[in-house]
């Protein structure tokens, strides 16, 4: 009886990594030096994605903007060797994802996250992933066509024993997502980080919503100056200008054909 407990045992600590090497993303690099600690696909899921700081007030979970979906979903979790690595593989995820055309909805670093105790076990339901409130960050994207109803959530975490972690889940829509915006705080986080937003769907007459969020976008810093450059270029910024954008932080650069791109000024 014992020898047949060792056995199937044995047995099922060598299919786990065969079983977990059948889910994948294929939308994401697989982080260097990272150890797969678990991977599942489970279909009728429904989850609130935050598009904003997370907390609990008087026990109930507070969030200002979030995205509701349910779906299949395919979530990945990775052990990295330390916070450097892990950094690395969040930041490489980031910029591999956009540059296959997904939109960044939301992007949070650090405390302006939130809560990562409520991260871990409210939204995402891994305890694994709870560590120090200052040692984490959170990115949600929508894909491009042809996957354009689905969203893809990378959180990372250095817990206060070092170790870290990289959880990455795709969720794929039983219905249509509709009209999905970025928040203002990750309009700006972009344009900081990289010097540049492009838009390229914004190609036509502005946009009353985008209007109102690229205004927002743009004064939660007032003491930047950007240029700005497409097709209706000149249009946008009187739309900014009326929406009480002032006129000196916004130049006009020459036009391109690749919709409304935004530089930042140094």
């Amino acid at each position: 009886m014992r020898q047949f407990l060792f056995s199937a045992l044995l047995l099922n600590l060598i299919a786990m990594p065969l079983a977990s090497a059948e889910v994948r993303l294929p939308e994401l690099p697989t982080p260097q030096q990272a150890q797969l600690s678990e991977a599942r696909e489970t279909e009728g899921v429904q989850r609130v994605y935050p598009q904003s700081s997370i907390s609990r007030i008087s026990g109930r979970l507070r969030i200002d903007q979030s995205v509701e979906v349910s779906g299949k979903l395919t979530a990945l979790t990775w052990q990295l060797p330390d916070e450097g690595h892990l950094e690395e593989a969040f930041a490489q995820a980031r910029l591999t994802l956009i540059e296959q055309g997904a939109q960044l909805l939301y992007w949070c670093e650090g405390r302006d996250c939130g809560a990562s105790s409520l991260w871990a076990n409210s939204i995402f339901g891994n305890a694994r992933l709870y560590g120090p409130d200052n040692q984490q960050g959170y990115l949600l994207l929508r894909l491009d066509e042809p996957r354009a109803d689905s969203l893809l959530a990378l959180y990372m975490i250095t817990r206060g024993n070092r170790r870290a972690y990289l959880h990455a889940e795709r969720l794929d829509a039983d219905a249509p997502l509709g009209v999905l915006l970025p928040s203002a705080a990750t309009l700006l986080r972009q344009l900081r980080e990289h010097g540049t937003l492009a838009l390229p769907d914004l190609s036509g007459e502005p946009d009353e919503q985008w209007v109102r969020l690229l205004v927002r976008a743009l004064n939660l810093d007032s003491t930047l100056r950007v240029s700005l450059a497409g097709p209706q270029a000149a249009a946008w910024r009187d739309a900014l200008v009326a929406g009480r954008v002032r006129a000196g932080r916004l130049e006009l650069a020459a036009n391109g054909d690749q919709g409304l791109r935004i530089e930042l000024l140094r």
